[in-house]
């Protein structure tokens, strides 16, 4: 990967003296360029394909860029993933709605419906990295986590891979605690269930 987070112009806060500016910049651009191939992930996994994975994490490090790069960087890394759960479920809504529409006012047209079979992504790649692998095992759990629902899926991830606790689980998902727990419960007995075979 040629690094998304090289392609993020910083701009920060004014500042009281270069030195700092430059330190934050550094700073900012190493936090970045650690997050980016998770994010990456995270966003394959929600949208089922890179090029619009590419453009989610693209899109989030923009916003928290612009947002928030003037924040302390204990924040950063919950308020990040903040930005890219927003993304993600914007992402969800607009291809809900889109696929609505096209249902509703193509009906009739056999162009526009093989258009859309065809740009549908194909769940059954388990991405690059998985196809050099060779791994059944992996495949099988980017297949179940690809299965989840968002919301699981997210608490999963930010849980279990960011590493998070709960109250900033909660706090970058805009959700109870009851309810992180209770997404990465269900997470869980369903990927239990998924890869029985595996254990």
């Amino acid at each position: 990967m040629s690094g998304i987070a090289g392609t993020i112009s910083v701009s920060l806060p004014n500042s009281p003296c270069v030195e700092t500016v430059s330190t934050n910049q550094r700073a900012l651009d190493q936090f970045l360029r650690g997050v980016e191939r998770r994010a990456l992930r995270m966003a394959e996994l929600a949208s089922g394909n890179r090029d619009e994975a590419l453009d989610l994490v693209q899109d989030a490090m923009c916003g928290f860029v612009r947002n928030y790069a003037g924040k302390p960087q204990a924040e950063w890394a919950p308020l990040f993933y903040r930005v890219l759960d927003s993304r993600l479920n914007d992402w969800h809504r607009r291809r809900k709605v889109r696929g609505r529409w096209l249902a509703v006012f193509n009906r009739d047209s056999a162009e526009e419906e093989a258009d859309v079979i065809a740009q549908a992504p194909d769940l059954n790649d388990p991405g690059p990295l998985l196809r050099l692998a060779g791994n059944e095992a992996a495949a099988a759990l980017d297949q179940a986590l690809g299965n989840l629902p968002l919301r699981q899926r997210q608490a999963f991830l930010l849980r279990m891979w960011e590493g998070f606790d709960v109250a900033t689980t909660a706090q970058t998902m805009r959700c109870s605690e009851g309810s992180v727990k209770t997404h990465l419960s269900r997470a869980l007995a369903a990927l239990r269930r998924a890869l029985e075979q595996h254990q």
